[in-house]
């Protein structure tokens, strides 16, 4: 039987599941990812995006540009699907660090910044808790604020919690200087304008006041940098302290500044169906338009609404006309209104930039 070169030797595959044989005399190759079951595998993405490389979209490109190996195959293709725990993931000849997603919850003291790297060496929240795996914090804290932060490795779990769009809730307990009015209480409510947009406070309420201080509750569903400390210095009220005592369902309890602990199964559960039940609501809610042809009316007839300008119809008042028809009884009751004249098609709104 003649030796095996080298090149024909099979490349080794960490899978349990085993190539079928070739056939005698045939050189061997190792099958393509895509051949590979699906069955409990992940879209190869999604866990560049868990293992904290960035989000969906930047570990996308990674992809893309051949800087992803599999079993020591390059990989370009999106949506191919591997099992982190039986196969070799490396970036840029990189091993992919352990799958396991941990999450913690922090109280983070004053004077620790939450970037993960900072030029000056001052301490990090990802210094505050401990693992080998690539941690970051979700959201932000300033430097001089304190309280509740989560540092994890699941940037599914981070992008549900810092994104806008699903409106997660956090909790703030802001002392400043001065004691605010209601009518300051009510402008935060209704929104200060930043430079990015307008920030405004979901709730908003006057805890405890002293002489030259008050402490304020706040509720926002959004981050913006120093959002709070911005708001607050625009209506004349300089924050000595701020404390971030809640995200959604989960609070901070009795964790002392610095103490941190892992978050259990179930409180990651309920973070994340907090984020979802935002965003489900309003994928829920029926556009508003009138009925089609054939259902009922608020009045309880069918058809189809009045024109623009029609007045409101009393019930037993009878089908209405249109100007020029026939109507036998418009003699005992006043002629409906004329309509409004309605927009010849293609003309621009009042609202659009008219052309020079």
């Amino acid at each position: 039987m003649p030796s095996q070169s080298p090149s024909d030797k099979p490349s080794r595959i960490t899978s349990r599941r085993r190539p079928a044989p070739a056939r005698p005399g045939a050189p061997r190759s190792v099958p393509s990812i895509r051949e590979l079951s699906d069955d409990g595998r992940e879209r190869l993405q999604k866990v560049l995006a868990a293992a904290g490389l960035g989000s969906r979209r930047n570990c996308e490109e990674l992809i893309t540009t051949g800087r992803v190996e599999v079993d020591r195959q390059v990989v370009t293709e999106l949506g191919t699907r591997v099992d982190p725990r039986r196969q070799e993931i490396r970036v840029d000849g990189e091993r992919l660090p352990d799958p396991k997603r941990v999450v913690f919850m922090l109280n983070k003291p004053v004077g620790v910044v939450t970037t993960n790297y900072d030029p000056s060496g001052r301490p990090r929240v990802v210094d505050l808790v401990p693992g080998e795996q690539r941690l970051f914090a979700i959201g932000r804290l300033d430097r001089m604020s304190e309280g509740l932060i989560l540092v994890t490795n699941d940037g599914e779990l981070a992008n549900l919690l810092a994104h806008p769009r699903y409106g997660v809730e956090k909790k703030y307990l802001v002392q400043v200087a001065g004691v605010p009015t209601p009518e300051t209480l009510d402008r935060l409510r209704r929104g200060i304008q930043l430079a990015e947009g307008t920030a405004r406070a979901q709730h908003v309420n006057l805890k405890s006041q002293h002489k030259q201080s008050a402490v304020l509750e706040m509720v926002l569903d959004e981050g913006k940098n120093r959002e709070i400390r911005r708001m607050l210095a625009q209506l004349g009220h300089k924050v000595h302290q701020l404390k971030r005592v809640a995200v959604g369902p989960l609070s901070l309890g009795g964790l002392l500044p610095g103490q941190h602990r892992p978050l259990t199964w179930t409180e990651i559960d309920a973070l994340r169906r907090d984020a979802l039940a935002h965003v489900g609501d309003v994928a829920q809610r029926p556009a508003a338009r009138g009925p089609r042809s054939g259902q009922r009316r608020p009045d309880g007839r069918r058809g189809r609404f009045g024109r623009q300008g029609d007045g409101p119809r009393s019930p037993g008042a009878g089908p209405r006309q249109r100007p020029g028809g026939r109507d036998e009884d418009r003699g005992s009751r006043p002629p409906p209104p004329a309509p409004r004249p309605r927009k010849r098609p293609g003309k621009a709104s009042a609202w659009r930039k008219q052309r020079g």
